[in-house]
C-alpha cells in the first residue's frame, strides 16, 4: 500500500502527502536553475560508481547518454515537470530513468539529495564568484579610465557633508575604486572555502561503497575534499559568507550611488546623470530623476535582507542537515542576481556620466584653506595646536564680519598671531593647496598618479586569474 512509490522516499509511506506541504516543499521553482550543475555531479558520481564495480561499462555508457540528453532537454526548454517532482534532483532522476530504463535508479546508490545539492550549489556559486568578479574587475576599469580623465578637477571634499578640503575629483572616485577593490579580493579569498567537494558524503555518515572522492574533487575541478561527512551536508557558512561579502559589495556601491545623488542635484551640480540612467516625473516636466542610482541604493538593502534572514535561520539548527536549509538557494539566487545587476548599473552610470569641472571649482570656498592656514603658522615654527586656535580665530573674525577668510586684513592677522607675514597669500591658491598633500594616498597629482597605477596594476593582475 505504498501510496508514495512515486517519491524518492515513498517506500515507507501509504498516506499521501497533504496538499499544502507539498506546496511548502517543492523547491523546483527556484533550484532548477542548479539543472547543469546538478547533471554535471550525476555525471562524476557516475564514473566513481563504475570505479567501484556498481555499474558495468554498459550501463556507465548509457547513464551518461541519458544524462547528456537530459540535458539537451533542460537547454532546449523540452523538459516537462510532473506532479511528483520535488526539486531539480528528482526531475533529473526522474526522466534518466524514463530514457534508460531502471539503470537509472543506480545513479543515486550511496548517494543523498544531502550531499548531492550542497555539491551543485557550490559548482554553482564558483561560477557566480567568478562572475561577479569580473563584474567588479570591469567596474574599475571605468573608475580608472574617469580618474585618468578628470585628475586636474578640483572639487571640495566633504566630511560630515560638510565642505572640508579642496581635493582632486579623481581622489575622490579612486576611493570608491579601492573600496571595491577591498570586495574583489574578499570574494577571491570566499572562493577558497567554497571549492571545497561534499560529494561522497551521503545522507551523513559517508558513502558504504569507497568511492573516491579524492577522484570525484579532480573530475569537478574542485582544489579539496571536505574531510568531514557531517559537516559536508550541514555547512552552509559558505552561502552566509557569500551573502555578507555581497553586502559589503552593495553597501559600497551604495555610498558611491549616494555621492552621485548629491553631486547630481542642482544644487552641487558637479556632475550630470545620463538620460540613460535617468527618468522624468509623470507630473513635473522639468524633472530629471538618477532613478539608477536609487534603485542601486535600495537593492543594497535587499542584499542585506537574504544575509540577516539567512543567518537567522542558521542560528537555532541542530547540526548536519535540516530543511530549513532550503531557503539557502532563495539567498543565494537573489543576492547574486541583485549584486549583478547593481554592478552592472553601475558601471554604466558612472561611464556615461559628465564631469562639470566649473561647478566643482565655484564649489570650491577660501574656508577649505583655513587648515592650510594653520599648516602656514606650523611651517614658521608655531605648535600645531597653538596655528590651530589661530586659525579658528581667523575665521570666527571672518564670519562675525561677513568677508572671505582670504579678505581678513594683515594687521588683524597679526594681531593673532605675529608670525604672520605678508607671504600668508600664496596660501589661498587651491592647486597648491592640493599638491602640498603629495605622501602615499593623498590629493595631489602625482600621487593620484601612484593611486591609479596601483590599481592599474591590480586590474591588470586579475584579469589574468580571470
Amino acid at each position: 500500500m505504498a501510496c508514495e512509490e512515486k517519491k524518492l522516499w515513498g517506500g515507507r509511506f501509504c498516506k499521501a502527502t497533504n496538499e499544502e506541504l507539498v506546496k511548502l516543499n517543492n523547491s523546483l521553482d527556484v533550484d532548477r536553475r542548479l539543472f547543469a550543475e546538478d547533471i554535471q555531479g550525476s555525471c562524476a558520481y557516475a564514473k566513481a560508481l563504475f570505479d567501484r564495480g556498481i555499474y558495468t561499462r554498459e550501463e556507465f555508457e548509457k547513464t551518461i547518454e541519458g544524462l547528456q540528453q537530459v540535458l539537451e532537454e533542460w537547454k532546449c526548454g523540452e523538459i516537462v515537470f510532473q506532479d511528483s517532482d520535488e526539486d531539480v534532483h528528482t526531475v533529473n532522476e526522474r526522466r534518466l530513468t524514463e530514457l534508460i530504463g531502471d539503470v537509472g535508479g543506480k545513479l543515486h546508490t550511496g548517494r543523498s539529495r544531502n550531499d548531492q545539492v550542497v555539491t551543485d550549489m557550490r559548482l554553482w556559486l564558483k561560477k557566480a564568484i567568478k562572475d561577479v568578479t569580473c563584474l567588479i574587475v570591469s567596474l574599475l576599469e571605468v573608475i580608472l579610465e574617469r580618474s585618468r580623465e578628470r585628475i586636474d578637477v578640483l572639487m571640495p571634499g566633504y566630511t560630515h557633508l560638510q565642505r572640508a578640503q579642496a581635493v582632486r575629483f579623481s581622489h575622490w572616485l579612486m576611493s570608491h575604486g579601492f573600496a571595491l577593490q577591498n570586495d574583489f579580493q574578499r570574494f577571491q579569498d570566499l572562493l577558497k572555502r567554497v571549492d571545497a567537494l561534499p560529494l561522497g558524503s551521503g545522507a551523513i555518515a559517508g558513502n558504504p561503497f569507497g568511492v573516491d572522492r579524492q577522484g570525484l574533487a579532480k573530475n569537478l575541478s574542485f582544489s579539496s575534499v571536505i574531510p568531514n561527512s557531517m559537516i559536508a551536508v550541514g555547512d552552509r557558512d559558505f552561502i552566509s559568507e557569500f551573502t555578507f561579502v555581497s553586502s559589503m559589495c552593495g553597501v559600497h556601491l551604495s555610498r558611491l550611488a549616494e555621492d552621485l545623488i548629491i553631486y547630481s542635484t542642482r544644487e552641487f551640480g558637479f556632475i550630470t546623470i545620463s538620460e540613460e540612467f535617468s527618468t522624468g516625473s509623470s507630473l513635473m516636466p522639468q524633472k530629471r530623476n538618477p532613478d539608477s542610482l536609487e534603485l542601486i541604493r535600495g537593492i543594497s538593502g535587499q542584499i542585506f535582507g537574504n544575509h540577516a534572514g539567512f543567518m537567522m535561520s542558521l542560528k537555532g539548527l541542530p547540526s548536519t542537515y535540516n530543511k530549513d536549509l532550503q531557503s539557502d538557494k532563495i539567498s543565494m539566487f537573489s543576492t547574486f542576481d541583485n549584486l549583478s545587476l547593481a554592478l552592472k548599473v553601475t558601471q554604466g552610470v558612472v561611464q556615461t556620466l559628465e564631469v562639470n569641472e566649473k561647478k566643482c571649482r565655484e564649489a570650491l570656498s577660501y574656508e577649505t584653506l583655513a587648515t592650510d592656514l594653520a599648516y602656514y603658522l606650523v611651517r614658521k615654527g608655531i605648535p600645531f595646536r597653538v596655528a590651530h586656535h589661530a586659525s579658528g580665530e581667523v575665521v570666527a573674525f571672518a564670519e562675525n564680519n561677513n568677508i572671505s577668510l582670504r579678505d581678513v586684513p594683515l594687521v588683524k592677522l597679526k594681531a593673532i598671531n605675529s608670525a604672520f607675514a605678508e607671504d600668508v597669500l600664496k596660501i589661498w591658491n587651491f592647486e597648491n593647496s592640493v599638491e602640498q598633500y603629495s605622501s602615499l594616498g593623498g590629493t595631489s597629482r602625482n600621487s593620484v598618479k601612484t593611486q591609479i597605477a596601483t590599481l592599474a596594476a591590480f586590474i591588470a593582475e586579475n584579469t589574468k586569474i580571470n
